[in-house]
């Protein structure tokens, strides 16, 4: 199954307070990905990819870049994210945040092995913007195969199971799950795609690819 481009977006709303609430997410922060599973005696780990954080007191942009990965099974081409504050009301510091990362090349065969499907993802790409009003996440895909039965439209928190020939589940694959805090103070954060393996496909863990945070701007 191959599919040129998904994506999608979702928007938090700033809530009015007396007094400012503490937020629970960063000021912005964005990442590529990251991997922690192990198959037999053998164990996989892959720090968080191309890692940046937005400096809220200066304008200016942060970037972050990793070389490409590669593990038995797992495959990450080049990452990278930049993480950007604008001034956009000199006068009283009124910032925004834009906090992206980008990946391409992903492919995991480990679950072949298991009659499992080859996994690719061309590229990726996740989002996470700041105001004064509120915040918003956006996401993209594109050039994904081995992913029988997606829907061409994925709704947020989408659950996608990952299947033998055989039709035994070997993992669930997680798209754009958005956790915004309680009580809610307008940030957000987003994970565009988690993989976790089942018991059958006899690996223990998972594989994340690109996470984002942000948080209303003072």
């Amino acid at each position: 199954m191959h599919k040129s481009l998904i994506a999608g977006a979702v928007i938090a709303v700033a809530v009015a307070s007396a007094s400012p609430a503490l937020a629970s997410n960063p000021p912005g922060s964005a990442s590529a990905g990251s991997a922690d599973f192990a198959k037999a005696d053998q164990t996989f780990k892959v720090e968080p990819l191309a890692v940046c954080d937005v400096n809220p007191d200066q304008a200016g942009t942060v970037t972050g870049a990793s070389p490409a990965v590669s593990r038995n099974g797992l495959k990450i081409g080049e990452t990278s994210s930049t993480c950007t504050t604008e001034v956009v009301n000199p006068d009283e510091f009124i910032t925004k945040t834009r906090s992206v990362a980008t990946g391409k090349g992903f492919e995991l065969s480990t679950l072949v092995g298991a009659t499992g499907p080859r996994l690719k993802i061309g590229e990726w790409k996740i989002t996470c913007e700041a105001t004064q009003e509120g915040t918003s996440a956006g996401w993209e895909l594109k050039g994904m195969s081995g992913w029988t039965g997606l829907p061409q439209q994925i709704p947020s928190g989408y659950v996608h199971e990952i299947k033998a020939s055989n039709g035994t589940v070997l993992a669930k694959a997680k798209f754009t799950d958005t956790v915004f805090p309680v009580p809610n103070d307008g940030s957000l954060s987003m994970t565009l795609l988690k993989i976790t393996f089942e018991p059958p496909s006899g690996h223990t863990g998972s594989i994340t690819v690109g996470t984002t945070a942000c948080t209303p701007t003072p």
